[in-house]
């Protein structure tokens, strides 16, 4: 049975991460897959990426670097991605993972026009979202957890827009048949938000931002995570089962 990748581009700070696990555990933790279905390569440190002929999908997780910054490791898995696509393997990508998928397809990531968005934030699907495999799990409006302060500003071609924010037109974005990214962070808890928010609280107080508020808006946020448990099913549920936990 071919695994699932987790292709891990950064980690969560320490502060969060002794307390709250890190990334790989995370997306466990919301693909309710077993550890042997998923193998984890950390592509920052220098890990070697499978062909994507030995893996039944990936996933690509948020990381402190940019897109912008175009580092080495970045570049070679933006390659990687584009092979991905040709192989129609399924993918996933998450905040720095969505945000290399379009750069990696041809489209635009910079620095968010207005500053870092940040909190569990209101997201509104597009009317045409309700056709699509992943979309038409999801209401009108869904509250989903956020941080990031760069952004896709201009969508690959051919890609298209199911949801935004009321700053970011493109927080999930489906590439073809079983590629998709969200902007937002389908692998966080309430309490992970929360600890963000907090780990920020002096910068985004200087920001004009109050921590009180954004804390207090945290809610849980179970449209957002079911959407990867919906990736597994629309998209991994062949090559996965029978036995998928």
């Amino acid at each position: 049975m071919k695994p699932v990748l987790i292709v891990r581009t950064g980690r969560a700070p320490d502060v969060i991460s002794e307390r709250h696990g890190d990334f790989p555990r995370w997306f466990q933790l919301g693909l309710r897959l077993r550890t042997p279905r998923l193998r984890v390569v950390d592509v920052e440190r220098g890990d070697t990426l499978p062909d994507p002929d030995d893996i039944s999908g990936a996933i690509l997780t948020g990381s402190a670097s940019m897109v912008t910054e175009r580092l080495a490791w970045s570049e070679r898995t933006a390659g990687w991605i584009r092979d991905a696509m040709d192989a129609e393997l399924p993918m996933l990508g998450v905040c720095y993972g969505h945000q290399l998928m379009s750069h990696a397809l041809g489209g635009r990531v910079d620095y968010l026009p207005g500053g870092r968005e940040m909190g569990t934030l209101p997201l509104t699907l597009h009317g045409h979202a309700a056709s699509d495999a992943l979309g038409a799990s999801l209401p009108r409006t869904f509250h989903a957890h956020t941080t990031h302060e760069q952004s896709v500003l201009e969508l690959p071609r051919g890609a298209v827009s199911l949801a935004s924010s009321a700053r970011d037109p493109h927080h999930l974005v489906r590439y073809g048949k079983h590629a998709v990214s969200t902007q937002f962070h389908p692998e966080f808890s309430a309490e992970v938000m929360r600890a963000y928010i907090r780990r920020k609280h002096e910068v985004l107080a200087s920001e004009g931002t109050p921590p009180a508020d954004m804390l207090a808006a945290v809610v849980a946020t179970p449209h957002a995570t079911g959407l990867l448990r919906t990736f597994v099913h629309r998209h991994l549920g062949a090559a996965l089962a029978p036995s998928a936990a």
